[in-house]
């Protein structure tokens, strides 16, 4: 194995890189030019950068090499809207180094992770210009918003023209407690629906006059919440029903509302599939004699990486920066990808610490971004020497 260059080496760079991506406000879905900066960089190191914008989207997609197994690291330039600035410790786009920590809106989700690629690829195309295989990079500005127009239009075009990605490293913040503790091999399914159970209005004092939605649909959703839908299996915890919001009635209070719409969620395994929790759903509220209409929305698939090349080359890049043992993780929410997994590619996510994602204050340890420099770097080494 080649020697890769300690993290405090690649610190400075990484450092002044993320600052400069932070700098930029680029709240989804715009990317504020974090994705020409990115591709400034990558360009003096020979790569070959193709902006695929969509609608109001900016993405690009970059690659070097010829012929080989492709190895692409995905991510996104939008970040979160930071609520009132006031309530900052420092101006969540003016980042800031303080006590070891670099403070900003993005510092974690996820430019300080752009930068540590950007400034990993400039490390080892310089120690090795002749490397085997082919890197890749796949960003969005489009991940924190709807996620209709980034990484998922990218992939079907990619598709289309027969690009094959064979291992694809997302820079999302999966670590919990030290750098590289946990890492992201596959994501639970997402699957939510607008339910509006319908009624007769009418007056309270008169409810035989009347038929209250809510009434109606409150056993329905006690059944649905009860249910075990599943008991997960060896990579995903079970099925998880959750109600996220209920809405009903006029704001009097002496009048019965004439329907409710209750919005929930499924977060779901690949122990049974999405028309499986369809069905079932649908069998309730009719067992129920609900008077219903329901718009289902299938936001992810489950997907899973349980091993491989990709798997056993970030485990081993983790120890030999960091010293620590992985433990691999699909909990969490959805990431883009979702949107990668299903054409075959090996997928993992592999970040910064994520207790002050989308949060006021936010930040990121200034050693961390070095050392997830170091990793990343010790990756490309293991899949492209």
């Amino acid at each position: 194995m080649p020697h890769t260059p300690e993290a405090s080496s690649l610190l400075q760079d990484t450092l002044a890189l993320a600052v400069s991506l932070m700098q930029r406000a680029s709240i989804t879905p715009e990317d504020a030019g974090c994705q020409a900066l990115m591709c400034e960089r990558l360009s003096a190191i020979g790569f070959d950068c193709e902006a695929l914008p969509f609608e109001e989207v900016s993405n690009f997609w970059a690659t070097r090499g010829d012929a080989g197994p492709l190895f692409v690291f995905a991510g996104h330039t939008d970040v979160v809207p930071t609520g009132d600035p006031a309530h900052w410790q420092t101006p969540p786009f003016e980042p800031t180094v303080q006590d070891g920590m670099l403070h900003g809106r993005g510092a974690a989700d996820m430019k300080g992770s752009l930068a540590a690629m950007i400034v990993a690829c400039e490390a080892f195309v310089a120690a090795h210009p002749g490397h085997r295989g082919r890197i890749g990079f796949l960003i969005t500005s489009d991940e924190e918003g709807p996620a209709l127009n980034g990484t998922v239009k990218v992939m079907e075009h990619l598709h289309q023209r027969g690009e094959k990605i064979d291992w694809c490293l997302v820079g999302e913040p999966s670590s919990t407690e030290q750098l590289g503790d946990v890492v992201k091999n596959g994501r639970r399914g997402s699957l939510g629906a607008i339910l509006t159970v319908e009624g007769v209005q009418g007056h309270i004092a008169y409810p035989h006059l009347a038929d209250n939605p809510i009434h109606r649909a409150l056993p329905a959703l006690t059944e649905l919440s009860a249910i075990e839908w599943d008991q997960g299996n060896e990579f995903f915890p079970p099925t998880s029903f959750q109600i996220s919001n209920i809405n009903g009635g006029t704001g009097a209070t002496n009048v019965i509302p004439g329907n409710v719409e209750i919005q929930f969620n499924f977060r779901f395994s690949t122990a049974l599939t999405d028309t499986q929790l369809r069905e079932r759903t649908e069998a309730v509220l009719n067992a129920h004699g609900l008077n219903y209409d329901l718009v289902w929305k299938l936001n992810g698939q489950p997907f899973l990486t349980p091993g491989g090349a990709l798997v056993e080359a970030t485990t081993a890049a983790i120890r030999e920066v960091t010293g620590r043992e992985t433990t691999l993780s699909t909990s969490g929410g959805t990431s883009d990808g979702r949107f990668i997994a299903p054409y075959g590619v090996e997928v993992l996510e592999l970040g910064p610490i994520n207790a002050t994602i989308h949060k006021v204050d936010e930040c990121v340890s200034v050693d961390d971004l070095g050392q997830l420099t170091a990793v990343y770097l010790r990756l490309l080494e293991r899949l492209l020497t």
